[in-house]
């Protein structure tokens, strides 16, 4: 019996298929992400990698050769059982044990240098960046609408080539049509800062749509939001809502000369608050990506009372506070439609001390920075507290929504507590409440505002090395969740000194890193963003990529 049973025990042993991969695997695309891979492709995807990273210890290319062995020799039924027996036991103990894929774990690692060239990935030398289906998709596009797109930016005219066409977002990344994936620091312009198609959220918007998607009518959404923004915004006692950033400031706009019973306002050259007329005058954001001055089209009485200084220049505000009627001055408090502009320590301080002097009132634009880089945004950032606040963006989760809000006497004069009138068919749908309320509950959470601090400041500064190690002048910063920099030597304190960024050599930065998998805002005047899906694996990958592009 005994002889018996090792025979049946030895054949079992020989003729079992056993694979031992302890290797991470990776998918070798324009971006490499964590991806268990099928047999016949994982040996070359590892060596891809381990051709980039020589001196990781992770990855073992003995075990990773090992084959599927399968072994069930005809004869070994006639030999004796005893050696049948033998023999199993000697092709067992030869032949390694089951081991379980193990996926790559980058944000596992820890290093204590600022050498990034281990996490050169196969991206740096994948194969050739496809975007076939993306240029198809364009092209028909330009036979529909104007430039190809809805909005200006997004063709890609200041950096050149055909622009990318999504299919899919999650998280810190986004997948084009053609495939390819990308890590992605745009987030739709700003709102993705708790990542894209967060689950939280898209729970929260199923649940709200099996109601309706918009009634027309006050819903009790509405009020939640609301009384979110009206306890984190210090300048905020009531709020209205509309359907965007544009649709907000064009309200606030009407309100600030309704109430002050004064039309001229001042902005920022630089300084971007939406396309209404009355602010395309020196904008900031597409305009400036374009090269406009200002828009033709736009009345030369709508923009008779917009007047413009020179951001973190009080002497040029007082200059006109001085000589006109100002019923505002209105601001990004950081600037983030010329690149990123953070002020100076001095600057919004002298602002308030200066709108109290004149009776103009404070306007802080915070449709980018709103909830974007603080909690109770950038007015509780750097604890100067303005009359009237816009927001969009973050508050709307990825749905369009806009809002302005401020003290209750400004407020009062809104229809139909008031004279001014202003409406919105879909302003304040319960789809665009939902998204925004669970979006503020999510970074209301502890460590929020951190970890966005921390990847950010890291991301820049790996930028910042990488350019400077090239021999590039480069200067940027970071606030929070919020980025930038330029291609020239700093510091960059306002719109002029913006300009001066070789916008040639971003062009060619912007392309390169596209095509090895970080997409960022195609032109070099926008601000880009990061999100609490970012990790630290993530950052690490991109400032791998930036120091392979800038060599370049």
């Amino acid at each position: 019996m005994a002889v018996a049973a090792g025979l049946c025990l030895g054949m079992v042993w020989s003729i079992s298929p056993v694979a031992a991969f302890t290797a991470p695997a990776v998918q070798v695309q324009p971006l490499v992400a964590p991806l268990a891979q099928p047999l016949n492709l994982r040996v070359p995807s590892v060596k891809a990698v381990a051709e980039v990273i020589p001196d990781a210890e992770e990855f073992s290319m003995e075990q990773t050769e090992n084959t599927v062995q399968t072994q069930s020799p005809v004869w070994a039924l006639l030999m004796l059982p005893l050696v049948g027996a033998v023999v199993g036991y000697f092709l067992k103990a030869m032949k390694p044990s089951r081991v379980e894929l193990q996926p790559l774990q980058l944000q596992q690692l820890e290093y204590k240098t600022n050498d990034y060239s281990r996490f050169a990935m196969a991206s740096v030398t994948a194969q050739k960046f496809n975007t076939d289906k993306s240029n198809a998709i364009f092209e028909e596009a330009k036979t529909l609408m104007p430039g190809g797109v809805s909005s200006p930016v997004r063709a890609f005219k200041s950096v050149g080539g055909n622009p990318i066409v999504f299919d899919r977002v999650k998280g810190p990344y986004c997948w084009d049509v053609d495939g390819n994936q990308y890590v992605d620091y745009v987030g739709s312009w700003g709102p993705a800062i708790v990542g894209h198609a967060n689950d939280e959220v898209l729970d929260y918007l199923r649940a709200t749509l099996e109601k309706g998607t918009s009634f027309g009518a006050p819903c009790p959404l509405e009020n939640v939001l609301a009384k979110m923004v009206i306890d984190a915004v210090p300048s905020v006692e009531m709020v209205r809502f509309t359907n965007s950033g544009t649709e907000a400031c064009m309200g606030m706009l009407r309100m600030v000369r309704a109430y002050t019973n004064r039309e001229k306002v001042i902005k920022f050259e630089g300084c971007y608050h939406g396309h209404a007329d009355g602010f395309l005058v020196q904008a900031g954001s597409g305009v400036a990506t374009l090269g406009l001055p200002d828009s033709p089209g736009v009345p030369a009485g709508s923009t008779a009372g917009t007047l413009v200084a020179q951001y973190n220049d009080l002497a040029s505000v007082e200059a006109l506070l001085k000589s006109n009627d100002v019923a505002a001055v209105i601001l990004e408090p950081v600037v983030g439609n010329s690149g990123f502009i953070p002020p100076t320590k001095e600057f919004l301080v002298g602002l308030r001390e200066l709108t109290t002097k004149y009776g103009a009132l404070l306007v802080f634009d915070e449709v980018m920075t709103g909830f974007r880089i603080a909690y109770g945004c950038a007015q509780s950032y750097f604890g100067v507290t303005p009359d009237v606040t816009t927001m969009g963006k973050v508050i709307g989760g990825g749905l369009p929504v806009g809002a302005y809000g401020g003290r209750k006497d400004i407020m009062s004069v809104v229809a139909p507590a008031g004279p001014m009138y202003q409406a919105g068919t879909l302003s304040g749908n319960p789809l665009a409440m939902a998204a925004g309320i669970k979006t503020l509950e999510i970074l209301k959470r502890p460590g929020s505002y951190e970890h966005l601090d921390k990847i950010t400041k890291k991301l820049i500064e790996g930028i910042l090395d990488a350019g400077r190690e090239a021999g590039h002048a480069v200067c940027g910063g970071s606030i929070s969740g919020m980025f930038g920099f330029f291609f020239c030597e700093g510091p960059v304190n306002n719109y002029k000194d913006a300009t001066k960024s070789d916008t040639k050599k971003f062009a060619r930065w912007h392309r390169l890193m596209l095509e090895h998998g970080v997409y960022l805002a195609p032109s070099q005047f926008e601000a880009g963003f990061t999100s609490l899906a970012h990790t630290e694996a993530d950052i690490d990958r991109t400032i791998a990529i930036a120091r392979e592009v800038m060599k370049q």
